[in-house]
C-alpha cells in the first residue's frame, strides 16, 4: 500500500471580522495563551481581561478594518491559496490542510480533514521561519495536544524553523528583488516581530551569552532555539544573497506591547537613526512572515511609512511577503518531498 502523506500547515490566526465583537474574541483566544503571555495564570487574567481587552479591541478593529479585503482577512486568503497551491504541486496522495492556531480554521478543524484522508504520516509544519515558544512551540504544543486523544496516533514529523532553508531563502530573495526592480533603495531595513527578553532568556540564551542590545552572534549550540539569533540569521543569509554591502541593510523588531522590555532594536526606534545617516528611499521586509496581514500590511506599510516620510524620508516601499507566489509554492513543495523522503531514510 502507498502511505497517505498529510501536511499540517499552521499560522497565526485572525479574526472572523474587522469588527469589534470578533476582534475581541480572537484577541481573547490569543492572549490568553501561556506562552504568548508568560505570566503566572492569575496576572494574565488580570491583565488580558482588565486592561487589555476592555480597550483593545476597539483599536485593532480600526486596524483590521484598514487591510479587510473583500475576500476577507489577508492572512486567511493568501493561507488558502498557499495551501490549495501546494496541493496542486504535490499530487493527489498528499493531503494539504490549513490550521489557526487562534480563531478559524482551527487547527483541529484542519487535523480532522486529514483523518478523514486516512493519512498514515503527517509533517506539521507551523508558518513561522524562526522558531519561538509564543508561536511555533505553541502551534505544536497544540497539535501534540489533539493526537493525544485519538485512539490511532499517525506518525509526526515536526518542523521548528525553516529560516536557513533554500526554499524559504531563495524564494524571499526573488520577492525582495522583483519588487526592488522598480524601487531605488538606498537602505533595506529587515523588521522582525518583536518578543518580550524574558522569553529569549527562557529558550536557554541568557545575557551571559550575548548582549541582546547588540548584534546576535552566529547560530550555535548555545543559542539554537534563540528566536533573535535566527532573525539576526535570516538577515544575513538574505542579505549575502542579496550581495548587500554592511552599510545597506540592518534588522529590527516591531509590534512590542505593554511596558516589558522587547528584543531590540525597536522598527519605530530605527527609522529615526535611519533618517539622521541621511538615507532617503528606503525599503522594508518582514521576513519572520511568510504571509501579509496586520503586522505588515498596517503596522509597516502604513505607520512606519508615515513616520518614514514625518522624518523628511522621500520613498517608502513594504516589500510583500511570499504569500502564495510560485516560487514559494514550488520551493516549499520541493522542501516537504525531501522532508518525507528523509523520514523514511532516518536521516530526518
Amino acid at each position: 500500500m502507498t502511505k497517505k502523506i498529510g501536511i499540517l500547515l499552521i499560522n497565526l490566526g485572525t479574526p472572523d471580522s474587522a469588527n469589534v465583537k470578533d476582534v475581541r474574541k480572537y484577541l481573547k483566544e490569543f492572549l490568553s495563551d501561556p506562552r504568548v503571555i508568560d505570566l503566572p495564570p492569575i496576572a494574565r487574567w488580570i491583565l488580558v481581561n482588565l486592561f487589555i481587552l476592555p480597550t483593545r479591541p476597539k483599536k485593532s478593529a480600526e486596524a483590521y478594518e484598514k487591510i479587510w479585503t473583500n475576500s476577507g482577512s489577508p492572512l486567511l486568503v493568501h493561507g488558502e491559496k498557499l495551501m490549495q497551491g501546494l496541493q496542486d504541486e504535490l499530487g493527489e496522495h498528499i493531503t494539504v490542510t490549513l490550521g489557526m492556531r487562534y480563531g478559524s480554521p482551527s487547527i483541529a478543524s484542519a487535523a480532522a480533514k486529514l483523518k478523514l484522508a486516512h493519512c498514515d504520516e503527517i509533517i506539521i509544519l507551523p508558518l513561522f521561519p524562526q522558531y519561538s515558544s509564543a508561536a511555533t512551540g505553541s502551534a505544536i504544543e497544540t497539535v501534540l495536544k489533539i493526537y493525544a486523544g485519538e485512539n490511532t496516533i499517525p506518525g509526526i514529523h515536526l518542523i521548528s524553523e525553516f529560516y536557513q532553508e533554500p526554499c524559504f531563502v531563495d524564494a524571499s530573495v526573488v520577492v525582495i528583488e522583483n519588487s526592488l526592480r522598480n524601487f531605488q533603495t538606498d537602505h533595506i531595513l529587515f523588521s522582525y516581530h518583536g518578543l518580550p527578553e524574558r522569553h529569549i532568556i527562557k529558550s536557554g540564551c541568557s545575557t551571559n551569552h550575548c548582549d541582546m542590545h547588540q548584534h546576535c552572534p552566529a547560530i550555535t549550540e548555545k543559542n539554537r532555539y534563540c528566536y533573535r539569533a535566527q532573525c539576526f540569521a535570516s538577515t544575513e543569509l538574505l542579505a549575502k544573497k542579496l550581495d548587500l554591502k554592511e552599510s545597506q541593510y540592518s534588522t529590527s523588531f516591531q509590534s512590542r506591547l505593554g511596558r516589558t522590555p522587547w528584543i531590540k532594536p525597536y522598527t519605530d526606534e530605527v527609522l529615526p537613526e535611519l533618517a539622521k545617516k541621511g538615507i532617503k528611499n528606503l525599503a522594508i521586509a518582514c521576513p519572520s512572515f511568510v504571509a501579509d496581514c496586520l503586522e505588515t500590511i498596517e503596522e509597516i506599510g502604513m505607520q512606519a511609512r508615515d513616520q518614514w516620510l514625518s522624518l523628511g524620508g522621500k520613498e517608502f516601499l513594504q516589500i510583500p511577503c511570499l504569500n502564495a507566489e510560485t516560487v514559494w509554492i514550488k520551493g516549499l513543495a520541493e522542501f516537504l518531498k525531501k522532508t518525507f523522503e528523509n523520514t523514511k531514510t532516518g536521516k530526518l
